[in-house]
């Protein structure tokens, strides 16, 4: 009876190990012709998130693990995904100076206002930028300013400088 397992068992290995072999021999005749499958996360490859995330490490910002977010924010809401993060660095320089676990790197209130988390941060400053001042006229980084951050004669100047540096693609608005 031992031997019967055994052999049933190795026979059983020795198909699966020919069975891949077959596979792998039919990929290699196929060579280019082949159609190549890619992991979801590769066909998702987005270098927006990497170019963000790695320009927010070099200013060692808590926000880089983040960057996706900003991202996926900035596509929902139709926004450059530069402006939220470019905001960060004249607000806070990228997330480092806040008010005490406030999660608030945008000046939001005057600094007095605290989100419950990095995401919720960025979700709610995405979705206002888009609702409450583009979307009601305030479409530029300018015109923006002068609703965002009263009397600053350099914050929009300031938010497009750092725009800039995050990525050299034109803006996806006026500045002006």
């Amino acid at each position: 009876m031992k031997k019967i397992f055994t052999s049933i068992l190795v026979a059983s290995v020795l198909f699966l190990l020919l069975s891949n072999a077959d596979s792998c021999r039919a990929e290699m005749v196929a060579g280019e012709s082949a159609s190549i499958n890619t992991s979801t996360e590769e066909s998702l490859y987005d270098y927006r998130v990497q170019n963000l995330k790695n320009y927010l490490e070099k200013h060692n910002s808590p926000l880089a693990i983040y960057a996706s977010d900003f991202v996926t924010y900035a596509d929902i809401y139709g926004l450059d995904y530069r402006l939220v993060p470019a905001i960060t660095g004249v607000e806070s320089t990228f997330g480092k100076h806040i008010p005490v676990s406030s999660y608030n790197a945008y000046g939001w209130a005057n600094g007095k206002y605290s989100f419950t988390s990095w995401e919720d941060s960025i979700a709610h400053v995405s979705e206002t930028l888009k609702k409450s001042y583009i979307d009601k006229g305030a479409p530029t980084i300018t015109k923006i300013a002068k609703r965002y951050a009263p009397p600053s004669t350099t914050w929009g100047s300031n938010v497009t400088f750092f725009i800039g540096k995050i990525d050299t693609l034109p803006l996806d608005f006026d500045i002006i």
